[in-house]
């Protein structure tokens, strides 16, 4: 292995660095756009994402390079310095192999996270700030105490149990445990966040609700529901699952489906079928399509 001087190994972390903060943000690389950018080759290229950094398990579409949507956005700037360092003298280490480097990033970017949709939200500044430190909290079990915007003015939470940080449809929430309850709190609207010197021990129950959790709205009585879907949107809901729970119940002749769900607030369910309509309707529980419609009306009306 030819021997890099100081001003190589510079080079090469700084490269591997501005790649690694693209990837994050969401970017889809061309290797022969990042060649120009970047002042080098694209043989140099193509060689930092296809080896150096396969570890990340690289999603390539239409010769464009992008980070699997689940990890974007998960990591700190020391975070990327790190897997940068690593990248770049993995050939130092043989024996560290793609699942090392694999399994050492999963556990980095999983471990106080969740991600459900294929968005993130950008934080500015001082809310970074917070997420690290609910990061932190969370790893190291701590309590916390924090300030939080609700309509009729802000409250303040004591002794707070923190789980995961969950990003659903763009927008990150906390999970956490008040006062015994499971609840969720818009990031964006926590503030003067402190970490108390008690720590607790994790609920396991807790860890496997948010697990099976497909939303936010974190109330453990939920509302089955009960939906029938045309056929032309039958395929939609076959191919994944658009509402909470979601389970085929019924193949109907005409291609359609008896589809069931459970939620813990109409507005879920609302909001799926408002976009589905007229594909899809609530069968069960008896009059809440009546009220859906008679909300349509309303807003029709006001318009």
């Amino acid at each position: 292995m030819p021997h890099r001087n100081s001003n190589e190994r510079e080079t090469l972390a700084l490269r591997l660095v501005a790649i690694l903060r693209k990837l994050n943000d969401g970017k889809k690389l061309c290797p022969r756009e990042l060649a120009d950018e970047l002042g080098t080759n694209i043989r140099t290229i193509q060689r930092d994402l296809n080896d150096r950094f396969g570890f990340l398990g690289l999603e390539k579409v239409d010769g464009r390079y992008s980070l699997p949507t689940r990890h974007l956005g998960r990591l700190t700037t020391e975070d990327m310095n790190q897997f940068a360092a690593l990248a770049g003298v993995r050939g130092l280490f043989p024996t560290l192999n793609d699942r090392f480097y694999a399994e050492l990033f999963q556990t980095r970017t999983q471990t106080t996270w969740l991600v459900k949709g294929a968005e993130y939200e950008p934080l500015n500044a001082s809310k970074t700030i917070l997420f690290q430190q609910l990061e932190d909290a969370i790893r190291q079990r701590q309590a916390i105490d924090y300030s939080y915007d609700k309509p009729d003015g802000t409250k303040t939470y004591q002794g707070v149990h923190p789980y995961k940080l969950v990003n659903h449809d763009g927008i990150w929430y906390l999970a956490a445990k008040d006062s015994g309850a499971l609840k969720s709190f818009t990031l964006v609207k926590m503030d003067r966040l402190q970490l108390q010197n008690s720590h607790f021990t994790p609920d396991p129950e807790v860890e496997r609700t948010l697990q099976q959790e497909d939303d936010v709205w974190l109330k453990e009585k939920k509302q089955e529901i009960v939906l029938k879907v045309t056929g032309l949107a039958a395929t939609y809901f076959r191919r994944r699952k658009h509402v909470p729970q979601q389970e085929i119940s019924k193949e109907m002749e005409d291609g359609g489906l008896i589809v069931s769900c459970r939620v813990a607030h109409e507005d879920q369910i609302f909001r799926t079928v408002r976009q589905w309509l007229p594909h899809i309707r609530i069968i069960s529980p008896e009059g809440l399509q009546t009220k859906l419609e008679r909300e349509l009306l309303q807003y029709v009306e006001q318009r």
